[in-house]
């Protein structure tokens, strides 16, 4: 594979997560909740939403692939430890810190453009 290829694979890889995560933040947006950041980035690492649900926090990410299974099987145990870590930098800046109430939901994307939002995916730990 040359070095135009693979770049031009990881571009389009790119612009198809935004779409997703665009996708997503739309779906958050148009059942009533506020989308608080996009793509924020900590020292531990990004989260791909943060939206607001009255004074809790759902920390969203976003997984597109082509069908259901292979994006959720993407997430791995290393990923939710960042995304911990992150939100937990975040928390730092609300009125009540690390007593916000807080979830973690798991957005997946299929290569139809289809979503499925798993809320609670996975627990803070």
């Amino acid at each position: 594979m040359t070095k135009g290829c693979r770049h031009h694979r990881g571009r389009l890889a790119f612009h198809a997560g935004l779409a997703a995560e665009n996708r997503i933040a739309q779906d958050y947006e148009r059942r009533g909740f506020a989308v608080a950041r996009r793509r924020w980035r900590g020292k531990g690492g990004e989260i791909d939403l943060i939206v607001r649900d009255g004074n809790a926090l759902i920390f969203v990410e976003v997984k597109q692939s082509r069908d259901f299974n292979r994006a959720a099987e993407s997430l791995s145990i290393r990923q939710m430890r960042r995304i911990y870590a992150s939100a937990e930098e975040y928390l730092a800046s609300e009125p009540t810190g690390s007593l916000t109430d807080v979830r973690f939901d798991v957005a997946l994307v299929d290569g139809r453009g289809d979503t499925r939002i798993i809320e609670n995916a996975f627990g803070h730990g």
